[in-house]
């Protein structure tokens, strides 16, 4: 069994969740993605202007289509891909960099509370450190590390390979991706801006 893909016990697992509302992210444990669905969804009023970062955990569990498809959202997805790249592209970085629901995963979460997300160009990390007024992160427990160091490693170890396998099937020209930007939350000041939810299945990588 790959230790990056282990769920962890009830007591890390609990562990984890405490030290994080220390660290001011809201942290909700849940059984399984059905559960963590609802929950997200529970969280954002109809109507809201949302962005769904791009994440393998929301397609798992089927959140990413709830939010562009189901009509009771401003989605910013559906804004961004009628816009045209060439000439409002400046437009668009700031569409995606401060909608007011920013939703995705992370890639490493330390027992003693502090967050990890690693990206290829960036573009989901303003929202996540600032720009956006509420930021939901469903997180499968297998990504819970001992501390940043092996946050680090399950990254570079882990996540990288498999995003780049992922990255290839969708565009073949591409030889892969790269850890070109960390986000390291170590606490988050504004309260109730952040909700962490803690899944005790293992989603995404």
């Amino acid at each position: 069994m790959n230790k990056w893909n282990t769920i962890p016990s009830d007591n890390i697992i609990q562990k984890t969740a405490d030290a994080l509302l220390k660290n001011g992210i809201n942290a909700v444990v849940v059984e399984n993605g059905k559960q963590a669905k609802e929950k997200a969804l529970s969280l954002i009023p109809q109507g809201a202007e949302v962005m769904n970062m791009t994440s393998v955990t929301l397609t798992a569990i089927g959140l990413d289509k709830e939010i562009t498809d189901s009509g009771k959202y401003n989605a910013v997805k559906n804004k961004l891909a009628k816009m045209n790249r060439e000439t409002k592209n400046l437009e668009m970085q700031k569409l995606g960099a401060a909608p007011e629901y920013a939703i995705g995963s992370v890639h490493a979460v330390t027992e003693d509370g502090k967050v990890i997300v690693a990206s290829n160009t960036g573009s989901q990390l303003p929202g996540y450190a600032y720009g956006s007024s509420h930021v939901i992160w469903v997180v499968g427990a297998q990504k819970i590390v001992a501390n940043l160091d092996a946050g680090f490693k399950r990254i570079y170890e882990y996540v990288l390979p498999l995003e780049s396998e992922r990255l290839k099937k969708i565009y073949p020209q591409v030889s892969g991706s790269n850890v070109s930007k960390l986000l390291i939350i170590n606490k988050e000041i504004s309260p109730q801006r952040i909700t962490l939810i803690l899944v005790k299945e293992a989603l995404g990588f």
